[in-house]
Formats: structure tokens, C-alpha cells, sequence
């Protein structure tokens, strides 16, 4: 038994040297940022490697969502928005579940945020309907950036004793998700092909420009963020589940449109509540 824990620690110094020599080789310093450990904070090098995988994921997502809708494919750019919301709840969920919560990841997160959830619709609502306005449309996609850029400045800076059960303001992938639902709707009638009627692109500017201003807006937003998904819930609770995924599979676009727009009204539910 001695041998064979000698022989681990051997093989984990040898691993060690050969990081470190890799290290040496590569033009790249390593990360280091201060942990709190214990109550003490240390500084220690390097990242965690699973949620930022999702996180890159989510980067990857929106990045590719940009270049489809300037190729005209706005059912793929659209598709791959609600990719990047996938991996964007997952980075997060995985960090608190594996303790991996870091500064680098929660910055990482907010940089891929702002490619899947700000730029990437913005560019998708131009190249389909707001370039019709010209500089209209064209300004209403830059404030529903700049809306993104200051919704997660704000987020990432807030104090630690705001109420944690709400957003201040509508969450970039839920504004997000609303534009690329509607764009999913309209590429399935096939109203991204044919030239929109000019009430059509005024609406979907007015959509965006509010999409915008209400993630910098003081509606409180349910957050889910005291649902406990690693605890036990009745068995009606996994029924309602399916039932939910089949309504949804029924036709995935209407529906999640249908969900996004109920969500984006729910404001109302904590209008008057402290």
C-alpha cells in the first residue's frame, strides 16, 4: 500500500514538472486571481475548466447565431440563441454544484452574455426587419445593445443585500429569447424570405427598442433562483414536466413565444410587493 502511494505521488510530481514545462513553453502567463479559502483569502493560478466549458459554449453559441443571420439564415441564428440560454443556465448551475464559482467565470459569463444576448439579436432584428427603417431601425438595434451592456454592468455591480427572488429589470437572455421566439415564428410562416410591409418592421422595431429599455428598467423580474433543483419534489412535479415538454414539442416556436411573453408580463405579478 506504501508503494503504490509513493508511486501516486511520484507520478503526480512528474505530472506537475511537465505542466510547469508546458507552462514555460507557452507565451501566455497564467491566470491568477485571490479565493477565499477557509475564511482566509489566497491567491491561486489557473481556471475552472467545466463551467467555462459551457460558458464557451454559450460563446460559440452566440457568435454563430451572428454570423447565420448575416448569411440570411435567421431560423439557425435564432436556433442557436436558444443554445447559448441552454449553456448559459448550466455554466452557472455546474459552478455552484461543483464549488467552482470563481471572478474569472462570473466575468467570462457576462463577456459571452453580452455576444449571445446583446449583439447577436440585435444583428439578427437588423438583417431581417429594422435595416428597412434605415438609421431608425439602425439606432433602435444600438439601444437594445447598449440596453444589454448596462443590464449586466448593473447586475454584475449590485449590492449583495438586493433581494435575490427578483431581477431588477428584464434578464438579457429573456429579452433576448422573447426576439429570437418571434424570429423563430416568423422564419417558420416564412416571413423572413418575403419583403416585410412597412407596419411590420415598425412593430418589430418597437419590439426590440422596448426589449432594450426594459432591461434597464425597476420591473422586478422572477428570478427561480430558490428553486432547489437537487431536492426532492413531489411526483405530480415530474408529471407536469413531460406534459410541458409535450405541449412544447407540439410546435416548439409558438410555444416558446407564448412562455417568453408571459414572462416578460410578469412584472405585473410584483407590481406593489417589496
Amino acid at each position: 500500500m506504501s508503494d503504490q502511494s509513493g508511486q501516486d505521488k511520484e507520478d503526480t510530481l512528474v505530472a506537475g514538472e511537465a505542466m510547469q514545462q508546458l507552462d514555460d513553453l507557452l507565451p501566455i502567463d497564467d491566470h491568477e486571481e485571490d479565493v477565499k479559502i477557509g475564511g482566509k483569502v489566497e491567491r491561486r493560478k489557473g481556471v475552472y475548466i467545466l463551467p467555462n466549458l459551457f460558458t464557451t459554449a454559450g460563446l460559440f453559441s452566440g457568435f454563430y447565431s451572428i454570423l447565420s443571420s448575416m448569411q440570411g439564415h435567421f431560423e439557425v441564428a435564432a436556433i442557436a440563441i436558444f443554445f447559448a440560454m441552454i449553456f448559459d443556465i448550466l455554466d452557472g448551475r455546474i459552478a455552484r454544484m461543483i464549488d467552482a464559482q470563481s471572478k474569472f467565470g462570473a466575468e467570462y459569463d457576462s463577456l459571452s452574455d453580452m455576444v449571445s444576448f446583446g449583439v447577436a439579436p440585435a444583428i439578427a432584428m437588423f438583417s431581417w426587419a429594422l435595416h428597412d427603417l434605415n438609421k431608425v431601425g439602425f439606432m433602435a438595434a444600438f439601444i437594445y445593445v447598449a440596453g444589454a451592456a448596462l443590464r449586466l454592468a448593473r447586475f454584475n455591480t449590485q449590492p449583495p443585500t438586493v433581494d435575490k427572488r427578483y431581477f431588477i429589470g428584464l434578464a438579457s437572455p429573456a429579452s433576448a429569447a422573447f426576439l429570437a421566439a418571434l424570429l423563430w415564428v416568423a422564419s417558420d410562416y416564412g416571413w423572413v424570405e418575403d419583403q416585410l410591409p412597412l407596419w411590420a418592421s415598425i412593430a418589430i422595431t418597437v419590439c426590440t427598442l422596448l426589449c432594450g429599455l426594459m432591461m434597464v428598467s425597476n420591473l422586478k423580474y422572477p428570478s427561480f433562483k430558490g428553486i432547489n433543483f437537487a431536492g426532492r419534489v413531489p411526483f405530480v412535479v415530474i408529471l407536469l414536466v413531460i406534459i410541458a415538454f409535450a405541449i412544447i414539442g407540439i410546435d416548439p416556436p409558438k410555444a416558446i413565444l407564448v412562455i417568453i411573453t408571459l414572462y416578460n408580463l410578469s412584472f405585473v405579478l410584483a407590481l406593489g410587493k417589496k
